[in-house]
């Protein structure tokens, strides 16, 4: 066996290392600490006689040699992981993950997991919120929902739509009726609640209702996450967008109201990403069919 294959252990932390841009994140990812990971790496580089590493600011940049290996190690991994499940799958009970955005899993999954629960006990599931998308092929999530339309998939990997929604306004019952809504346009005369992830664009909204932004002094509030804006809606204060799977039971609660049936098309599309090699595909196939038919109850229930 080639004697350079003793650099395996250190391998694996690099590889966590440069995918993550970040030592701390490679040590949370791996379960040991940060100090343990700086030392691996740099063993590794004493033994290859190279820097892989150059520190820029906070994060850790790959030299033009640590690019090199880390295509190369990554390409290893996958077919070293694709062999192991290929020769193992695991059986139907067990841990499945989840990753999701975190406004996805906040509103719409979590709200409704407990019916999976009920018949799948043997399945129990942790749900990782992040707007990140997930590695699939070397990191701990089993299943990706991925909100978007051009999506960038790893090679081997598969994905489907879950659903593809409108983008509508949406406000207090108080606010809808201090102010009078009628017309799109009175929007207008509203805070305009936006995200700072850039989702749900105003701008787009008007364009789609006919409404000229030109001119207006346009009272806006920038939030950080989708579940603070709908609280800064449901309190009062000004229209945010959202679709009705994010928002829809605070309608039938009374809480928000939709003042105009407008919906922005294309909107916000769900998408499901797996590894069709994973070893957890029976648990995986469970919860994709359990998904699929909770969009279509509750698209038949609106």
């Amino acid at each position: 066996m080639d004697n350079r294959l003793r650099h395996l252990s250190g391998l694996r932390y690099f590889e966590a290392a440069a995918r993550l841009s970040s030592y701390s994140k490679a040590a949370e990812e791996l379960f040991v600490s940060q100090a343990a990971v700086s030392q691996q790496i740099r063993q590794l580089e004493e033994q290859l006689a190279c820097k892989l590493f150059i520190r820029k600011g906070r994060e850790m940049t790959l030299t033009q040699k640590g690019q090199t290996l880390l295509k190369h190690v990554s390409c290893g991994f996958k077919s070293i992981l694709s062999g192991l499940n290929q020769i193992k799958s695991e059986p139907f009970e067990g841990v499945l993950v989840v990753g999701s955005p975190p406004s996805f899993a906040s509103r719409w999954l979590l709200p409704r997991l407990w019916k999976f629960s009920l018949r799948h006990p043997e399945i129990p599931i942790k749900v990782l919120a992040s707007s990140d998308a997930p590695n699939l092929k070397l990191g701990e999530v089993d299943i990706a929902i991925i909100q978007g339309e051009n999506l960038c998939i790893e090679d081997g990997l598969s994905h489907e739509v879950l659903m593809n929604e409108p983008v509508y306004p949406y406000c207090s019952l108080k606010l809808a009726n201090s102010i009078k809504l009628s017309k799109p346009e009175d929007l207008l005369k509203c805070w305009l609640i936006s995200f700072g992830s850039g989702c749900f664009p105003w701008d787009l909204w008007f364009e789609q209702a006919n409404v000229s932004t030109e001119g207006n002094d346009i009272q806006w509030m920038t939030v950080g996450t989708f579940d603070m804006g709908l609280t800064t809606v449901m309190a009062g204060h000004g229209v945010c967008l959202a679709t009705d799977s994010l928002a829809g039971d605070l309608i039938e609660r009374g809480l928000l109201v939709k003042p105009f049936d407008i919906g922005m098309t294309p909107g916000v599309q769900v998408n499901l990403c797996i590894d069709p090699s994973s070893p957890r595909k029976e648990r995986i196939q469970a919860f994709t069919q359990w998904l699929h038919e909770e969009v279509s109850e509750n698209s038949a229930l609106s």
